[in-house]
């Protein structure tokens, strides 16, 4: 999932839930980031961004090649600056995301999730939240979507351990958006057609400048630096 505007990490970084747990401090970049490598990011049309995606196996947790791989996600996240990101838009066939996400709160947070399940629970009187929507495999523009304002998501993290991550507002739109991906859907495939076609329109005139900034920053996130 793209960030909206790159305020969006501002603001009281004490205030972090890790894994669905709170923390007292956590420093501006993921520590998973500065181990891995930047890979690229999937565009719409590649055949691993639409159709659901593999669930990993028992014998894939606590594996040098699990951790390796969300290392990655978060060094090509941050690069692509994200706010989410799912194994698929690295080109990777797996059931796996990574995110670092403010709430409408201001709260951080920041985790991976394998094999997700989403719950999703609707806003009091089953009212949508109407907002801004991008992704990193659409690369540039956005494009107004309603979205439940809650989310609950179930899953694994990399040792195979039971993690539940729950979210409001803005993070709750984030688990959705990453968990639609391990299913092989994108946001533009909820859209209504004329409002899909005229987003790829607008990718097209912005794809170019944006991946000039995303390979700048990583190469600022190679030499040590914030990717974003």
């Amino acid at each position: 999932m793209s960030e909206s505007s790159a305020a969006q990490r501002d603001g009281d970084r004490a205030r972090v839930r890790l894994q669905g747990a709170p923390v007292e401090s956590y420093p501006e970049l993921a520590p998973e980031a500065l181990r891995g490598r930047v890979r690229d990011i999937t565009e719409v049309g590649a055949e691993v961004l639409h159709r659901p995606c593999r669930w990993v196996g028992d014998a894939e947790f606590a594996t040098p090649a699990l951790a390796a791989l969300i290392d990655d996600m978060f060094a090509s996240m941050y690069a692509a600056e994200g706010v989410g990101l799912a194994a698929n838009q690295v080109g990777v066939d797996l059931r796996v995301f990574v995110y670092d996400c403010p709430d409408d709160d201001g709260v951080r947070h920041v985790g991976h999730v394998c094999n997700p399940v989403a719950a999703e629970r609707e806003a009091e009187g089953g009212v949508l939240a109407l907002e801004d929507e991008g992704c990193l495999s659409v690369p540039g523009p956005h494009a107004e979507l309603a979205r439940p304002e809650y989310a609950l998501v179930r899953g694994f993290d990399r040792e195979g351990r039971p993690v539940e991550i729950a979210g409001s507002g803005y993070f709750a739109r984030c688990l959705q958006h990453e968990t639609d991906h391990t299913v092989g859907r994108l946001y533009i495939d909820r859209l209504a057609k004329r409002t899909r076609r005229k987003v790829l329109r607008r990718m097209e005139e912005m794809r170019a400048e944006v991946l000039e900034r995303r390979r700048a920053n990583a190469e600022r996130l190679a030499a040590g630096g914030a990717g974003s």
